[in-house]
């Protein structure tokens, strides 16, 4: 389970950000609250605030760390021709400062491992700039040690502290290794198991943003593992439907073959619907459905895997084109012991304040995202912030009211359209 994540200098986050999984000492809701080992931690974290407030940002600093960790091997200085760059190759610090726009970003998380597997707590990270990898480390303590973090790997510019790994194995990460490369990266190349076990936690992973429409299309066109053979599956994902949308009652899948080329495949997909006068069906193509049964559609692969992995998952605009009954129902998904039951994390950027009633969140999974007269964000939670005159928020309060009236600050700052006025 993901327990902090901290990073610095990228996109409207100039400063050290902190986002914390790991449950204070308020006394609401302790059933939300996971203790593995000596640790306290949340199954959930909401992100509020104003439109280009930076909140989308603290996702795309994670899914930046992600990506760069699972595909740093394709950012060489080899001469091979084939070899492309991946657009994730370079952070994009703030560009407001001149120091901070050529300066190095850092990406950092701590973890910690299931009780089956030894409830290992890790900490990993690395800083990088415009020219490569500039410093990575990696840190572990085991569930009994009760002092400091061992080091597996240190690395700054071109010198290395391998000592936590095999001495078979640390010629060959020299060797090997590039300015671009990340050393967990080529590890898990080489299938040195703690560096794979590290690249695999951020596999596990998974991001969606709904807000972004090329994307939206892209994650509309995903189906579940096995959907278009297993009668079994499609039955699952019918039954998953009922919860919110009783209508759809089944699912046709066809295969069918380019015009072009044999070996081209694609599915058409229609929902199976009743007909109101008779006992017969009827059924129209799945794309011809409400926008909110595809995004339904579109989270149920990512829902089902992260469940199954115990990873994270991250929703950027969970409440696009649904209800708040329905978000508060994906939300309680992973608040429940019996269906999380690999404690898989949900952190989610929302506009809809009614999910800050006091009702299903605790102070600390609420955070707020605000952006300066300067253009730089800062993230805090609820739990931590404390009104002008110095007394923080009560668990009795109305969250959603005091928010909108701007008593947590993160609100846009709003005029009147007075532009369309005629002179």
């Amino acid at each position: 389970m993901l327990l902090q994540f901290n990073f610095k200098n990228f996109k409207s986050f100039r400063d050290d950000t902190t986002l914390d999984l790991t449950a204070t000492k308020i006394s609401e809701f302790n059933n939300h609250v996971i203790s593995i080992s000596n640790e306290r931690i949340l199954p959930v974290a909401s992100i509020f605030g104003a439109n280009a407030s930076g909140k989308s940002n603290v996702q795309e600093a994670f899914r930046y760390m992600s990506m760069y960790v699972i595909n740093s091997l394709d950012y060489g200085d080899e001469s091979d021709s084939k070899k492309k760059k991946s657009k994730f190759f370079r952070p994009t610090p703030f560009l407001f400062d001149n120091n901070s726009k050529t300066a190095e970003s850092s990406f950092e998380v701590y973890f910690i491992d299931s009780e089956e597997n030894g409830a290992k707590t890790y900490n990993y990270g690395f800083t990088i700039d415009s020219t490569g990898v500039r410093e990575e480390w990696l840190n572990c303590k085991a569930k009994s040690a009760r002092g400091n973090f061992k080091t597996i790997f240190y690395r700054h510019d071109d010198e290395y502290d391998f000592s936590g790994i095999p001495t078979k194995s640390q010629e060959n990460l020299r060797i090997a290794l590039e300015k671009e490369t990340l050393i967990v990266s080529l590890g898990a190349k080489l299938k040195i198991a703690k560096l794979k076990f590290i690249r695999d936690w951020f596999i596990n992973n998974d991001f969606a943003d709904f807000g972004r429409p090329i994307e939206n299309f892209f994650l509309s066109q995903l189906i579940p593992d096995g959907f278009a053979e297993d009668e079994k599956v499609r039955q699952k994902v019918v039954d998953y439907f009922a919860t919110f949308d009783p209508s759809i009652i089944g699912f046709n899948v066809e295969v069918l073959k380019s015009d072009n080329d044999d070996e081209d495949e694609h599915l058409k997909i229609d929902a199976i619907h009743k007909m109101i006068d008779s006992e017969k069906t009827t059924s129209i193509p799945l794309q011809h459905e409400s926008a909110g049964t595809l995004k339904m559609f579109a989270m149920y692969p990512m829902l089902e895997d992260v469940l199954s992995t115990g990873g994270v998952l991250f929703i950027d605009e969970l409440n696009a084109r649904l209800h708040p009954l329905l978000v508060r129902a994906f939300i309680i998904t992973f608040l429940d012991p019996d269906i999380n039951t690999k404690h898989a994390q949900l952190i989610f950027t929302s506009h809809d304040s009614w999910q800050l009633n006091g009702n299903i969140l605790r102070r600390d999974e609420i955070w707020f995202a605000e952006k300066d007269l300067d253009g730089v964000s800062n993230l805090y939670s609820l739990a931590d912030f404390v009104d002008e005159d110095g007394v923080k928020i009560r668990k009795d309060e109305n969250y959603e009211k005091n928010y909108l009236l701007g008593k947590y600050g993160a609100i846009p700052s709003l005029s009147n359209f007075d532009m369309f006025k005629e002179e």
